[in-house]
């Protein structure tokens, strides 16, 4: 036998030999009953492998919290007061901020949080925001849990989903769905970015998780799709994503409240008919179709039919990415917008203005 063929036969002997000890460490585990399905597999007796995600009910289910708000009865105040707009919430910090809906404590009087070990709590409001509907509530309290987030990670059509909250004052309950589809672009300047699901979001669930496979927080519950005076039902369900809901926490933490920025505009996305009245290169950017006499916009001399094309260097594609930048940037800042108009393009420097009217 050849060196050559002594290599080759040695080397096939070693190759055999770590594929049988590969296979030999999968079957294993199954043989002897200790095998690791993984976060959705789990051995259940004599049934076998089944399906579930109580591993992750089991990670952000504690984090939920059933909130009563108590309204009295200003006209009779010695006597006690009724329970009223029952929701959820979210620990989001061993601190005991909670993430809630706005809606469901705007008209408390008074606000208990009850955990679902048992333990009650009275709260106070940190700040709210009517126009994503969010409120930050916080507790006094040792060893509380917190749910997991990933804020790195969104959200994607088709992802299986839970609901976690407290459906007409039931108790805890999980729900499970989809994601049946994700909001537009925009993160502060209004309604357009929410998750749609058909997990169920009852009375009651709002202000509640919904969490990933893996037990993360992507979303706060808000409402059910409604039609007339029905209820909801149609498997259209609404939810904050998580970026959205702790970057507005984060701010109601800081000032109590939302500070948006303001321009004074109102605008419309480019149609391929207004692109060849107004000679526009393309279709991106924004046109003016409304000035606030009172406004920044106004001051900058800016004039209906104005198309917006840059807002400090970064390219309009659209009204909600502009509407958006604008909302960011903290009032008195200035920025440079780069406009089309009359066929020529103009720098136009404005000192943002506050947004009054999202508080």
């Amino acid at each position: 036998m050849t060196l050559k063929d002594t290599v080759i036969y040695i080397a096939k002997a070693v190759f055999f030999g770590l594929i049988m000890a590969a296979v030999f460490l999968v079957i294993t585990p199954w043989i002897t009953g200790t095998a690791n399905h993984g976060n959705f597999f789990q051995s259940r007796g004599q049934n076998g492998i089944e399906l579930s995600f109580s591993q992750a009910v089991r990670r952000a289910a504690p984090a939920v919290v059933n909130i009563y708000s108590l309204s009295i009865d200003q006209s009779r105040p010695l006597n006690s007061g009724s329970l009223q707009g029952l929701g959820s919430g979210v620990i989001m910090s061993k601190e005991g901020y909670i993430l809630t809906n706005y809606h469901v404590v705007k008209k408390a009087d008074e606000i208990v949080v009850a955990l679902q070990d048992g333990r009650k709590f009275t709260s106070e409001v940190v700040g709210s925001d009517s126009v994503t509907d969010l409120a930050v509530l916080k507790i006094e309290g040792d060893t509380l849990p917190v749910v997991p987030i990933n804020l790195d990670v969104p959200a994607q059509v088709g992802d299986v989903v839970l609901a976690i909250g407290n459906p007409y004052n039931l108790g805890q309950t999980i729900t499970q769905g989809i994601i049946s589809a994700t909001g537009r672009n925009g993160l502060s300047s209004g309604y357009l970015d929410f998750l749609q699901t058909d997990a169920a979001i009852n009375a009651g669930n709002s202000g509640g998780a919904l969490i990933d496979t893996s037990g993360r927080l992507i979303g706060i519950n808000t409402a059910a799709f409604q039609i007339g005076g029905e209820g909801g039902g149609h498997g259209i369900n609404f939810a904050i994503p998580i970026k959205l809901a702790h970057s507005i926490m984060g701010k109601l933490i800081k000032d109590g409240r939302v500070i948006r920025g303001a321009l004074g505009i109102t605008g419309e996305a480019i149609n391929p008919v207004m692109a060849q009245i107004l000679n526009l290169p393309d279709l991106t950017g924004v046109m003016v179709t409304g000035v606030d006499h009172q406004g920044p916009a106004a001051q900058a001399k800016l004039r209906p039919r104005d198309v917006i094309t840059k807002f400090n260097d970064e390219t309009v594609p659209g009204v909600e990415m502009l509407m958006d930048r604008i909302a960011e940037t903290p009032p008195g800042t200035q920025v440079t917008m780069t406009i089309i108009r009359s066929g020529k393009y103009y720098e136009v420097p404005v000192t943002i203005g506050e947004n009054l009217g999202s508080e």
